[in-house]
């Protein structure tokens, strides 16, 4: 039987939480991770009685992006990043999803909660698109996502140098998100919660549909780029020998 990594919990009838919580991988994109959040999220889509989604980690981790097989099996052509579409799940959830980013988000990870309709950061917390720090280009939507929810001149930044920013860091830079204590990011992402559910349902899916609609109908041709991109970068030595590096092994 596969680990349990995802836990729901409701927070009212209308509000459901996502905690990421696979201790073994340290929330990287796991098997168990992906299919559990799929599986999440398909459950969320054929419940008409939730009004709102909050995904949050576990102690000082959000998510840690691709696993260091995942990450082999795609320098060597036997993967894509698109083989499982985790990346755009909160974008295309009918209802608002809140990031909690309480603890880390790294590469994937991080480009994974920017797909939510509302951010919040920890100020302690680390979050990078480490892509090219592996040698090869960004994925999982990242040339889409990053410079339009950051802005153009950090979004560039954080996806051509791959650098590491504590969330302190990040609000004196301006990002658009709030920026908190990261104990208190999660009771923020509730009252939020709380305060949207307030609306009608269908109203709140009605809004999102429209506000999210240039953003869904722009990322598939993000996303056949980086696969180009990846057809070019991802396969040379020096990416198998950075994975393994950084990995530590």
């Amino acid at each position: 039987m596969d680990r349990k990594v995802v836990f729901e919990e409701k927070i009212t009838s209308e509000i459901l939480m996502l905690r990421m919580e696979d201790r073994v991988s340290k929330n990287t994109f796991s098997k168990e991770l992906i299919e559990q959040l799929e599986e999440s999220f398909e459950r969320i889509r054929n419940d008409d009685v939730y009004k709102v989604v909050i995904m949050t980690g576990y102690d000082n981790y959000f998510c840690s992006g691709g696993t260091m097989e995942s990450l082999l099996a795609i320098n060597q052509g036997k993967e894509k990043f698109t083989d499982k579409n985790i990346y755009s799940l909160a974008l295309e959830c009918d209802i608002p999803v809140i990031s909690a980013m309480q603890g880390h988000g790294i590469g994937g990870g991080f480009v994974m909660g920017l797909f939510a309709d509302f951010v919040v950061l920890g100020k302690e917390c680390v979050y990078t698109t480490n892509f090219m720090k592996y040698g090869f280009t960004p994925g999982m939507g990242a040339t889409c996502v990053v410079p339009k929810k950051l802005g153009i001149a950090l979004g560039e930044e954080m996806l051509l140098n791959a650098g590491t920013y504590r969330g302190a860091e990040l609000e004196k830079r301006g990002v658009p998100y709030p920026v908190l204590p990261k104990a208190e990011v999660v009771g923020y992402a509730i009252e939020l919660a709380k305060q949207l559910a307030e609306k009608p349902r269908l109203s709140l899916i009605t809004l999102k549909k429209h506000l999210v609609s240039d953003i869904r109908n722009e990322l598939p041709a993000y996303i056949e780029k980086e696969i180009e991109m990846h057809e070019i970068t991802f396969h040379q030595p020096i990416v198998e020998e950075r994975i393994k590096q950084l990995f530590g092994r």
